[in-house]
């Protein structure tokens, strides 16, 4: 597939994804609420799963504790909402990513010491951590979680100009959040900064050799991730109006894993598809059978094993295979002793 192929077929997604909330008299009113959450949940685990890509694909971190800044996005936007009155957007919102980002500050300033199987152990047992931290606080409703009863809302000149509460309004939220991060993300990997912690990914050796200081890029690209990861923690809190410890246990990490390997490492994008296809897959074999995991997992190693890139290496995959394996041309000109319709045969 072509560069302009894909510039194009991104560009198809994105109106698609702009015009879907306006087209709701091509489904009824129920399906076309349904499809538009479900969409919501998938923009939303795209930009949680592009957050942990910046590590896993870029600087080579794998973290199994990337989930507790997740949830501690959605607890603190609860725990920063006033009890009678629906929070300023302009406020709660930054405060909770802010809060994500300073826990990700002090776990980095430790973790980032330990490299390899122990970086994902030391990642492991903090998301744990968090869980039990969150799971035992009774300000934090324990192990039952604790609902959300007004979400941020945008007020301007006694106008209200965003409501969280209003669906469409959360979609359109939910979709300038992903692509902002998204460009965020590529003007950040395109600058000089990207360019050292691609190398450090690359051979940290190497790049600790050239005189850069290893250690503050990581952990400036480990506070990065875990805002992100935060804001995605934020908007699943105001999405579903309830927040539990789960959101920051390392099962949450470990299926952000698999979403970041599915849909391909170090893509930005290929994270987000991979979420399409992780929510479709689950979505579809729920309503198929009870026992759905037995089939997703079997389902999931069998594209880890056909897709070793991900989504987003299947084009170059196709390409070499195309080319290990030409179509075999017919003779343009007959063969001694073949006439002209025989060759055409």
């Amino acid at each position: 597939m072509s560069n302009a192929s894909r510039t194009v077929g991104l560009l198809l997604v994105l109106v698609g994804l702009i015009a879907y909330p306006l087209a709701d008299g091509l489904l009824s009113a129920n399906q076309h609420e349904f499809y538009m959450q479900q969409i919501t949940g998938v923009m939303i685990a795209g930009l949680l799963a592009m957050s942990l890509d910046l590590l896993v694909g870029t600087v080579g971190l794998v973290s199994l504790g990337h989930a507790a800044f997740y949830g501690l996005g959605g607890y603190l936007l609860v725990l920063l909402t006033p009890e009678y009155d629906p929070p300023s957007l302009l406020t709660t919102v930054p405060l909770a990513v802010g809060g994500s980002a300073l826990a990700a500050l002090a776990v980095g300033a430790l973790v980032l010491r330990t490299g390899g199987v122990y970086f994902i152990m030391v990642t492991l047992a903090v998301g744990q951590m968090g869980f039990y931290l969150f799971n035992d606080s009774k300000l934090a409703g324990g192990s039952d979680g604790i609902y959300l009863f007004f979400k941020p809302v945008l007020d301007l000149g006694g106008a209200r100009l965003i409501d969280l509460e209003n669906k469409t309004h959360f979609y359109y939220a939910t979709l300038a959040a992903l692509l902002l991060s998204y460009g965020f993300l590529r003007i950040l990997l395109a600058s000089p900064f990207g360019q050292v912690i691609r190398g450090i990914g690359i051979n940290e050796g190497r790049t600790r050799a050239l005189g850069y200081d290893v250690y503050a890029y990581k952990l400036v690209a480990f506070v990065i991730a875990g805002a992100l990861s935060g804001l995605a923690g934020v908007l699943a809190a105001a999405q579903y109006g309830f927040v539990n410890p789960t959101m920051l246990g390392w099962h949450m990490s470990g299926s952000v894993l698999v979403t970041v390997i599915l849909g391909g490492m170090g893509s930005l994008l290929g994270p987000v598809f991979g979420a399409a296809l992780v929510e479709s897959l689950r979505h579809g074999l729920e309503a198929v059978t009870a026992h759905w995991l037995l089939p997703y997992g079997v389902l999931i190693v069998l594209m880890v094993l056909l897709m070793p890139r991900g989504l987003a290496g299947l084009p170059a995959q196709l390409a070499r295979l195309r080319a290990l394996h030409p179509a075999k041309s017919r003779p343009l000109v007959p063969e001694h002793g073949r006439n002209v319709k025989e060759v055409g045969r």
